[in-house]
């Protein structure tokens, strides 16, 4: 198997098997150039173009072996994130594969884990995609994993064991679907980021994110077109609403793509261009879990923000949280240890991060919620927003419950919101925040896209994020 420069295609084109079939629903027409001879490793890998970004791509050949992963296929891949981290450009692999090929045995085990220290090699240097189109089982299963996105084709089918191993080993009676589908990655694991119902679909979302992420661009402040933000919040302040009206309104028309829309949806994670310019938004939603924090919920973010930080990309972050979720559960679920990695991922973060407070901001969810105590670099407030330990009501019937023990139960009520608004005088809420600067303005929702497209521009990204441009 020989590396090839600039393989002529004329020959390899007329030939569209499976493989070439993928890579041409993929990449621009004329662009592709394969890194290696045609042989039988079930594998094609090459340099493309996807909008005139350079990128590399590998592909099963499901017609050979079921895509299994020999030595000579794992090379290509090899070959190919070798290729990739010496361009500094994104890799696509469009995965259909068996995993490690029975007859080469060990042999084939010890190339595949070749496969996976490569990838761990590129993480957080290049862009890592993954576009499962049919089963990817065992080792096929870890590679996308271990990549940044992955997006599944209506086909696609990730597990480590099949149904067959599974019913035999522990009796459960269970399809590949069901094992392995969009319902098990898409919304119970959060293996999956995004599901498609068809295979050009499933291009058409790699194609965007590459763009997103590869050329992340400059803020354009002339182009922003303001708009009053205030009707996507209901008129009673206990009313939970969807965020996601707020997210549009504050993104480019069309370009936004959301992860793992169906896992943890208390928490919004979405990419999308700003004037411009790409982010990545986090926000709370309350029509979730009244937009609390929980533990995966905690995962999800630190794993975006983190993504978000390795390729240079800023972060918008729109905070309505009361607290985290409380419960026996949530603290057998590791509500700490991963609340504890959404505290890292934002205090290690160096990319211009911003938050918007809409409604409120409390306890250690507001702190982790990129607070101005986590770096960020501004922290802005709508008017009326309140930002405290708890909500005064439940404040003062901690402070003072013994006070209201002692009240008639027709006048707790009153005395309570008496209690409440004293406490709001003295613990400052708002006016406090701003006056000890974590929160720097408050501003109003129909200038909000322009106060937070300019703060971002006005911001050098610290630290090296390789030749991904801010």
């Amino acid at each position: 198997m020989t590396l090839l420069e600039n393989a002529p295609l004329a020959e390899r084109l007329a030939d569209k098997r499976g493989p070439w079939v993928k890579v041409a629903g993929l990449v621009d027409d004329g662009t592709f150039t394969p890194l290696f001879d045609d042989d039988d490793s079930g594998f094609l890998s090459g340099v493309g173009s996807i909008d005139g970004s350079q990128v590399v791509v590998f592909a099963s050949d499901a017609s050979v072996q079921g895509g299994a992963m020999g030595t000579d296929g794992c090379r290509h891949i090899v070959g190919a994130y070798e290729k990739a981290l010496a361009l500094s450009v994104p890799i696509i692999g469009l995965w259909h594969s068996g995993g490690a090929r029975l007859r080469e045995g060990v042999e084939s085990l010890d190339a595949v884990g070749t496969v996976f220290a490569v990838m761990t090699r590129a993480s957080g240097k290049i862009p890592q995609l993954s576009v499962v189109l049919g089963p990817a089982a065992g080792g096929a299963a870890y590679g996308p994993a271990l990549t940044d996105i992955v997006i599944l084709g209506p086909g696609g089918r990730v597990f480590v064991t099949g149904p067959e191993v599974v019913r035999s080993v522990t009796g459960e009676d269970v399809d590949m679907l069901k094992l392995g589908g969009p319902d098990a990655h898409g919304r119970r694991s959060g293996v999956v980021h995004v599901t498609t119902d068809s295979d050009d679909e499933a291009y058409g979302v790699a194609r965007s994110l590459v763009s997103l992420l590869s050329q992340v661009g400059t803020a354009d402040l002339a182009s922003i077109v303001d708009g009053d933000l205030a009707a996507c919040l209901p008129d009673t302040p206990k009313r939970a609403y969807d965020v996601h009206p707020i997210i549009d309104g504050l993104l480019d028309e069309g370009t936004s793509i959301e992860l793992h829309p169906k896992w943890a949806p208390n928490i919004v994670t979405t990419l999308g261009r700003l004037a411009g310019q790409t982010v990545g938004v986090i926000a709370n939603n309350p029509m979730r879990l009244g937009g609390c924090l929980d533990s995966t919920s905690a995962e999800k973010s630190a794993r975006f923000v983190r993504m978000c930080d390795a390729f240079g990309v800023p972060l918008v972050v729109i905070v309505d949280v009361p607290g985290y979720l409380p419960g026996v559960g949530q603290e057998w679920d590791g509500v700490v240890r991963r609340g504890a990695k959404l505290l890292h991922a934002f205090a290690e973060a160096v990319v211009p991060r911003v938050t918007l407070i809409t409604r409120k901001a409390y306890g250690g969810a507001y702190i982790a919620m990129n607070s101005k105590s986590l770096g960020a670099t501004k922290v802005f407030a709508w008017p009326g927003a309140e930002v405290a330990v708890m909500g005064a009501v439940a404040a003062v019937r901690i402070l003072h419950r013994k006070k209201l023990a002692e009240v008639p139960d027709g006048q707790r009520a009153e005395v309570e919101e008496q209690l409440a608004e004293e406490h709001e005088r003295i613990a400052g809420g708002l006016d406090r925040a701003m006056e000890l600067g974590v929160v720097d303005a408050v501003i109003t929702p129909m200038v909000t896209k322009r106060a937070l497209a300019t703060a971002i521009a006005g911001v050098a990204a610290r630290g090296d994020h390789g030749n991904i441009p801010l």
